[in-house]
């Protein structure tokens, strides 16, 4: 059984972007994926434990890897046609390495 997402106000919706970024550094490998919220879905993903990417990296979790996730899934999410997300960032989390990369 799939239960629905909340339904929200439209006032609300109307000024944030539906697309949400969540990102997960563990010490080997990155990781990214885009969610649309209304709908609660994955619409894209990316990881440096692909096949696609993993051959061209030196290392699995430096900022360089995160480069290359980060062209990569920009592409992806171009040809899906999701202009703009918005970040998901943890309390921790402070917005520069990995993240700003990102």
């Amino acid at each position: 059984m799939v239960i629905p997402p909340p339904e929200r106000v439209a006032r609300v919706t109307r000024f944030l972007k539906p697309f949400l970024l969540r990102m997960h550094f563990t010490n080997k490998y990155v990781s990214a994926q885009v969610i649309h919220t209304l709908t609660a879905t994955v619409a894209c993903s990316a990881s440096s434990q692909g096949n696609l990417l993993r051959p061209n990296m030196e290392l699995t979790s430096d900022v360089a890897a995160v480069a290359k996730i980060e062209k990569f899934f920009g592409e992806r999410l171009l040809v899906k046609g999701i202009p703009a997300v918005s970040i998901h960032m943890k309390r921790e989390q402070k917005y520069h390495g990995k993240v700003k990369a990102l």
